[in-house]
């Protein structure tokens, strides 16, 4: 009997076929690494594929196999061929290559602050795509980038043309990634976590956008996502992959209704869950904000002249209790994560901030610097955070060294004990952040803010890289280490699944302004604002 694959494959409608792809990394004198071990897939004209797993089960690396964005010599292909117009890209050079990268297919990547150039604007690299595969400049080019802004949902997109990718949120980086990704109308885009860094309401708008674009342009996509529920809604067919191998593939309605294999309903039945960790101290409020406000001046003219203002944060008063989570949510560019790095000092502000009873607010960055060992930050983008030249174990050991240089004999043993702690093998401690996934690289960034045992610390999106079974293992392990040490946790995040889990009290962002805020449980039973019922029914209704 044949299966869906072959059945679609004997009508000759298929875009792209693989057939048995290896992938093999070469480790110099050590063992290669087999990462993909003979998997094979057809993605029809005008349909979607999910390739679906863990971190570190090559799903990543099949996709980049496609457009041969691996490491080449050191990646190789012991097997397989992808067929594509007839052709078998794996015997394309790298010119017939460039002609088909970012125009016939496309890519969005995972990780859009290393994907974009940090030296160029958003307009400049919107249109050097257009400007590469169709000619397109001056007014023709400035239209179609304003019209794929809007596209993608970025507010105002005239205002975002001269913005350099740190000035945008991380959901709004991910947006111009998918704006340059469908600049050229692709027959295949290559989605690769591509609402990984999205709230929920963006989530879906995004996904549906690129459903009416596949309705509309015939177009076919390969989605690699974590997030099984986004399969459920978007994907014609699922293969689910389980250490570099293949362990099923069906089309979605069979997968979902009927998953054969052990690992498939692991998968399936993965999800955070649970009450957040019980505070068993003594009300101690740890942080407080009064009037916090942080504004970014828009200039323009020759004189660069201050015209207007970006509201990031809008007058924010907020308090924490020791022991206690703050979930922060709200769409993206709502200003979450801009309130968290003004309460850790990060970037300027204006208004009153006190930790543990200190005032913070005139501090300048060497008076703040003793209370650091107190306060850690884990950033949305572990591989932009974690220094590329560093081995993992430099990097852990870097705030150890600062902070607790009398016990440099321990390090070793502190730096071990955290990656026990966030699943991490420490015989991999001398390795670098480029041979881990995308959810390893989180757990380490996870690993180098706990070693120092802080009071508090803030948890930008830290689980939006990893897949749902690791985001389980990551909640609990964040409630057992808030239990054991009373730490307190201000968890941003646009995953209310996550954030109902792990928070005590909640705060809803819009535009820089709190929507609502109060205790966590009766907001997710009760909310009382249209905005924030909007979150939640877009959340638990996906």
């Amino acid at each position: 009997m044949k299966t869906n694959h072959e059945k679609d494959s004997s009508t000759n409608n298929n875009l792209l076929s693989v057939r048995n792809l290896s992938v093999r990394f070469d480790q110099g004198d050590a063992q290669p690494v087999d990462a993909v071990k003979q998997i094979s897939f057809d993605i029809p004209k005008g349909q979607t594929l999910a390739l679906v797993g863990e971190s570190g089960s090559g799903k990543s690396v099949s996709a980049m196999s496609v457009l041969k964005l691996l490491p080449y010599p050191k990646a190789s292909h012991p097997s397989g061929e992808i067929i594509y117009d007839g052709k078998n890209l794996l015997e394309l050079n790298e010119a017939q290559m460039c002609q088909l990268r970012g125009d016939k297919i496309s890519v969005i990547f995972q990780e859009p602050m290393t994907s974009l150039n940090p030296l160029h604007t958003i307009e400049k690299q919107i249109g050097e795509t257009l400007l590469l595969h169709r000619g397109m400049t001056g007014k023709q080019a400035g239209t179609r980038i304003l019209e794929l802004l809007d596209l993608v949902g970025i507010p105002e997109p005239h205002k975002r043309l001269g913005s350099y990718p740190h000035e945008l949120s991380g959901g709004q980086r991910q947006r111009v990634m998918i704006a340059m990704a469908l600049a050229n109308d692709p027959e295949l885009l290559i989605a690769d976590e591509p609402t990984t860094a999205l709230d929920v309401t963006i989530q879906e708008q995004i996904l549906q956008l690129l459903k009416e674009l596949q309705d509309k342009l015939g177009m076919s996509i390969l989605l690699i996502t974590h997030d099984l529920n986004i399969v459920r809604r978007y994907a014609h067919h699922v293969c689910v992959m389980f250490q570099g191998e293949q362990v099923e593939s069906a089309t979605t309605e069979t997968l979902f209704s009927s998953p054969q294999h052990d690992y498939t309903k692991t998968l399936l039945d993965a999800e955070p869950s649970g009450n957040p960790a019980s505070v068993n101290i003594p009300n101690e409020t740890l942080l407080t904000t009064e009037k916090l406000k942080v504004w970014f001046p828009i200039k323009s003219g020759f004189f660069k002249r201050t015209t207007d203002h970006i509201h990031a944060v809008n007058h924010v008063d907020l308090s924490v209790n020791k022991g206690e989570t703050l979930g922060i949510v709200g769409e993206s560019g709502s200003g979450k994560t801009t309130l968290g790095l003004a309460i850790i000092k990060l970037i300027r502000s204006e208004g009153g901030i006190t930790f543990a009873g200190q005032a913070l607010q005139g501090l300048d960055q060497k008076q703040v610097k003793p209370l650091r060992s107190r306060i850690q930050i884990v950033f949305q983008d572990p591989f932009g955070s974690l220094s590329p030249r560093m081995s993992i174990s430099e990097i852990i050991a870097e705030g150890l060294e600062i902070h607790q240089p009398e016990a440099a004999d321990s390090h070793e043993t502190q730096i071990i004990n955290v990656l026990n702690e966030v699943g991490i093998d420490p015989d991999s401690r001398h390795r670098y952040p480029h041979e881990f996934s995308g959810g390893q690289r989180q757990r380490i960034a996870i690993a180098r803010a706990l070693v120092l045992k802080p009071e508090l610390i803030v948890l930008d999106e830290p689980t939006s890289a990893l897949d749902r079974t690791v985001q389980k293992q990551i909640v609990e392990l964040l409630r057992e280490l808030q239990a054991k040490y009373a730490l307190t946790y201000l968890f941003i995040s646009h995953d209310l699944a996550v954030v109902k889990a792990l928070s005590h009290k909640l705060v809803v962002m819009r535009h820089g302004d709190i929507i609502e805020q109060g205790n966590a449980g009766k907001i997710f039973t009760s909310p009382q604002e249209k905005y924030t019922q909007s979150l939640l029914n877009a959340a638990f209704n996906l």
